[in-house]
């Protein structure tokens, strides 16, 4: 990502993220099931 945020001149790589970085319901919901894991583990 950071070697993109260069090439297209972003200053911020929050900018490049933001435009360039999306995720999908199956990678949510695969996050989500780790955090419930991992508090049930506490």
């Amino acid at each position: 990502m950071k070697t993109l945020q260069k090439i297209l001149g972003h200053s911020n790589i929050g900018i490049t993220m933001n435009l360039y970085v999306h995720i999908t319901d199956e990678e949510k919901h695969r996050e989500i099931d780790l955090v419930a894991d991992a508090l049930k583990v506490v």
